[in-house]
């Protein structure tokens, strides 16, 4: 009777793992997208130019394209003959059906139902069987038994576990398939960072582990060729993160960021020269997607550009192709440096030109001050005044002009540091990265102007948007604050925020003082043409702690004011505060 049961038992073992082998079958995944809508267009797409595509549910809001079904050497077969054939991503991998839920898309092939495993274990009288069937992944390998495995292994899978090494970090060598020491320490590597035993040699286990991580990152991507045929440019995108559809406002090409992916990959197309590049090279630096802090390399034919700060990593790369400027932008969130990785050799391994180019009035040409081709050009916090006050290029300002910045500048491109200050007068004094030669140099009065007397501001009013300072006339009140204070003159003119921190002239064109920003912290208002500046011995006071000795101004006869005017802008510079 025993022997009956365990003949029985042995029978049902087989029935179950064989109707367990015929529902298991094995696909090609060849991209995943994170909605239905977007699966199924995928789908449809790779179906008009290959046999038995489908897509399944993988589980939460990914959805794998795939072509299927095979047998497991059938679908490694396949995925060689397509992959060497160009005709799918050379990241496409074979999975199981035991990853899938709903089907979103029939092809040919019609609806394919996925129905769960049975359990292979038969009913049976626990007394009379105990039988554990062997698990499809060994849960421990000998290194004997890894060894064996490995040596199992296609060229191309080899491949395959090497550039997934090289995505996590550990492997630097030539993707070769061939496992000399370099990837032996790579996966000892690996092994100690996972908390392995360093063998140097990979179970089924760590295989499957190693590969996917690596795997399930490139499906998240959505890798696929795109011919933008407007912008004349061939070129593999993520398509899981950025829309499929482009918005031109040349000279680009813009795919934006789908489900908040917080990804964009700029194509650049237009018509041009070197001096066309070069204007490129400055303009994109402009551009808020490319923070200050990155490396900048400029040729005669290519530039590129880096940047990064707290919230993106930007990079362009762009280059002179037969006539015309071509290249590409990505810009991906700050914090996802792995995925940045892919998808930056993906474009510069991809990027092909053609023959044609964006027309300059070709998609959105609108335009706007703050604006470049649709995207927000950088602009500074705060813009204010200053004057040169010696002839190395020191920089007379206020403190307001230089507060909590992380840059300061003069004309939005020379780097300046903050040499001194002083809270009370308002005064910050600016030192240039590398010596300047200014044109002019303020010239100090050394004696007090006359009560009455007519004065003139020189400042940039209007915070940059004028390429050139504003000269705003008026008297002097007083020599003394509203309070009395020493050190300080009351000025009768209308001042713009712009202003502050420009140059007090007298008639002569010697320097009196400095016009101080409008307090407006203690809750009251002055009237819009009562403005104080710091006097003409408050600076020199100030200058002279700081290592500087002003020029004095000769007593000399009124200037014409065309001659004013012409001084004031050769001596007042754009002081602009970055965050």
């Amino acid at each position: 009777m025993i022997g009956l049961v365990r003949v029985i038992a042995a029978l049902a073992l087989s029935i179950a793992a064989s109707v367990a082998a015929a529902q298991e079958s094995f696909w090609i995944q060849i991209e995943a997208r994170p909605g239905r809508a977007q699966a199924e267009a995928r789908a449809a797409d790779w179906d008009s130019r290959l046999d038995n595509v489908a897509s399944f549910n993988t589980g939460g809001r990914w959805n794998a394209i795939v072509v299927g079904p095979f047998t497991e050497l059938q679908a490694r077969q396949r995925l060689l003959e397509l992959r060497g054939q160009g005709l799918i991503p050379r990241d496409s991998f074979v999975v199981s059906n035991r990853t899938f839920r709903d089907q979103i898309y029939a092809g040919a092939a019609g609806p394919i139902t996925i129905t769960p495993l049975p359990d292979a274990t038969p009913s049976a009288p626990q007394s009379d069987l105990v039988v554990a069937p062997e698990p499809v992944i060994p849960a421990e390998e000998t290194v004997a038994e890894a060894r064996a495995a490995e040596r199992r292994l296609t060229r191309d899978e080899k491949r395959e576990l090497q550039t997934a090494l090289q995505y996590e970090g550990f492997y630097r060598s030539a993707i070769d398939g061939s496992f000399g020491p370099g990837t032996r320490r790579s996966i000892e590597g690996w092994q100690g960072a996972n908390n392995f035993e360093t063998t140097g040699f990979l179970t089924t286990k760590q295989r499957l582990a190693l590969l996917d991580g690596w795997r399930s990152d490139i499906a998240s991507l959505g890798l696929a060729p795109v011919l933008d045929a407007q912008a004349g440019i061939q070129i593999d995108l993520p398509l899981g993160l950025v829309a499929g559809q482009p918005s031109y406002a040349p000279p680009f090409a813009r795919y934006e960021a789908t489900d908040g992916s917080g990804a964009m990959v700029l194509l650049i197309s237009q018509t041009g020269t070197q001096s066309t590049l070069a204007g490129l090279y400055d303009v994109m630096q402009t551009l808020e997607i490319v923070p200050l802090d990155g490396e900048r390399q400029r040729g005669r034919t290519s530039f590129v550009l880096t940047g990064a700060d707290e919230t993106i990593t930007s990079y362009t790369s762009a280059r002179l192709v037969g006539g015309a400027v071509k290249g590409y932008t990505l810009v991906w969130p700050a914090g996802d440096e792995k995925r940045r990785g892919l998808v930056l050799a993906a474009l510069e391994r991809s990027f092909t030109p053609t023959d044609s180019v964006l027309p300059d009035t070709f998609g959105d040409t609108s335009q706007s001050v703050d604006l470049l081709a649709g995207l927000e050009i950088r602009r500074p916090e705060t813009a204010r005044s200053g004057f040169f006050i010696s002839r190395d290029g020191a920089v007379l300002t206020t403190t307001e002009a230089v507060g909590s910045c992380s840059r300061v500048t003069l004309d939005e491109d020379i780097d300046m540091s903050v040499a001194a200050t002083d809270a009370d007068l308002g005064l910050a004094l600016l030192r240039p990265a590398s010596t300047l030669a200014p044109i002019a140099v303020a010239r100090l009065a050394t004696t007090t102007p006359r009560l009455g007397s007519e004065v003139a501001v020189a400042g940039y009013s209007f915070e940059g948007a004028l390429g050139a300072p504003t000269l705003t006339f008026g008297t002097l009140e007083d020599v003394e604050g509203l309070g009395g204070e020493a050190q300080i003159d009351r000025l009768q003119l209308m001042a713009e925020p712009g202003d502050a921190g420009g140059p007090v002239f007298d008639a002569s064109g010697a320097v009196i003082g400095l016009l101080q920003p409008r307090d407006t912290s203690s809750g009251r208002v002055l009237p819009r043409d009562v403005n104080l500046a710091a006097d003409a011995s408050a600076i020199a006071t100030f200058l002279s702690g700081a290592g500087i000795s002003p020029a004095a101004a000769d007593l000399s006869a009124a200037m014409a004011p065309e001659d004013l005017t012409a001084m004031a802008a050769d001596m007042t510079v754009l002081v602009s505060c970055w965050k």
